[in-house]
């Protein structure tokens, strides 16, 4: 084997290790997302484990944060919890915080 073939295998490895850790991030991200949002709905225990499972699943629907975004200020309008657009972006942005420090030391 080429040291060509060797950097190419190792960029190739690395790319693949990469996009394994951000896809754990932001599913992380999304179950954190889900329980907080669980938690301005009222929700707990099982319900709220729930919800944040379906919040995995609402973010493997699109590329991007959008589809989490827009599921959860549907729920937030559909039960009247006042809470901003800008407020659960704000949110989102923490929680990826969090999922990447909590990934990084799994």
């Amino acid at each position: 084997m080429t040291t060509f073939d060797e950097r190419e295998q190792a960029f190739e490895a690395k790319f693949k290790h990469d996009e394994e850790l951000l896809f754990r991030i932001y599913v992380r991200r999304a179950r954190l997302m889900g329980e907080w949002a669980a938690e301005h709905l009222g929700l707990t225990g099982d319900e709220a484990a729930a919800y944040a499972k379906e919040m995995v699943s609402e973010d493997l629907k699109e590329p991007g944060h959008q589809d989490i975004l827009a599921r959860i200020m549907a729920d937030f309008t559909a039960k009247g919890v006042d809470i901003s657009v800008h407020r659960v972006e704000k949110e989102m942005e923490h929680t990826l915080e969090v999922a990447r420090e909590q990934v990084m030391t799994d």
